[in-house]
C-alpha cells in the first residue's frame, strides 16, 4: 500500500487531491494538514512515501515544509502542487529535496503519473517547469538567492501573515527576545525600514501570496 499525505491550504484542493489519489485501489492517505506546522507533525507521525504540499501553506510555506520533511524522513519524496513556474522558486524548492513539482493545473491529467514517479524515488516535473528549468539553464541565469536563514524565511513568513512578534514566539516555541532578534536581523540584511516593505519583500518573493 501507498502511503500519501496531502497538504494545501484550501478545503476543496484537498479533497479533489483525495478523490484523484483514492481513486487507485493501492494507495492510501495516510494524513491531511491545511498549514505548514500541520503537515510537518503529519508527516513525522505518519512516515507517509509521498508527501503532495501545496507551496502556499500558512505558518510554514513549501520550502520549509520540504526542508523540514526531507531532513527528518529522508525517504519520503516531496511533490510540491503550486500555480508558480518561477524560476527562482524552483531552485529553492530543488534545493530544500523536492523531487517532483506539478502545477495545479495539471492536476487531474499528471498527478497519478507523478506520484507514481516519486513512489519509484524517479523525480517528475510537469511540463511547464521542465520547459522553465531548461530556460534557466541555458540562459545561465545568476539570481541571487534570499539571504535568509530558513528560521528568517519563517518568520518573514509569518510576519507577512500578519502575526505578531508574540504570537510567532508562542508558535515557534522560541522567546519573543528571539524573534525581535531575528527580525532586526532581517531588516538589516534587506535594508528594510517597514513592516510594509517586509511584506512587499515576502510577495515579491513567493516567501508568501499576495
Amino acid at each position: 500500500m501507498l502511503r500519501i499525505l496531502i497538504a494545501d491550504a484550501h478545503e476543496v484542493v484537498r479533497t479533489g487531491l483525495q478523490r484523484i489519489v483514492q481513486s487507485q485501489a493501492a494507495w492510501e492517505v495516510v494524513a491531511v494538514a491545511s498549514n505548514g506546522k500541520e503537515a510537518v507533525q503529519q508527516a513525522l507521525l505518519t512516515k507517509p512515501d509521498v508527501a503532495v504540499i501545496g507551496y502556499a501553506l500558512p505558518l510554514l510555506n513549501g520550502i520549509e515544509v520540504t526542508r523540514q520533511i526531507r531532513a527528518g524522513l529522508p525517504m519520503t519524496e516531496v511533490l510540491i502542487f503550486t500555480v508558480h513556474e518561477d524560476e527562482a522558486v524552483i531552485s529553492q524548492l530543488l534545493k530544500a529535496g523536492a523531487r517532483g513539482y506539478l502545477l495545479k493545473s495539471d492536476a487531474n491529467s499528471e498527478l497519478i503519473a507523478a506520484i507514481e514517479a516519486l513512489a519509484t524515488h524517479q523525480p517528475f516535473f510537469t511540463a511547464k517547469v521542465s520547459e522553465a528549468l531548461l530556460r534557466s539553464f541555458a540562459e545561465r541565469t545568476h539570481q541571487q538567492e534570499l539571504p535568509l536563514s530558513p528560521r528568517e524565511r519563517q518568520i518573514v513568513q509569518l510576519i507577512a501573515e500578519g502575526y505578531s512578534s508574540k504570537t510567532i514566539a508562542k508558535l515557534l516555541n522560541i522567546s519573543l527576545k528571539t524573534v525581535e532578534t531575528h527580525r532586526a536581523a532581517v531588516m538589516r540584511k534587506l535594508s528594510l525600514t517597514s513592516s510594509a516593505a517586509l511584506v512587499r519583500y515576502a510577495i515579491r518573493n513567493k516567501i508568501v501570496e499576495p
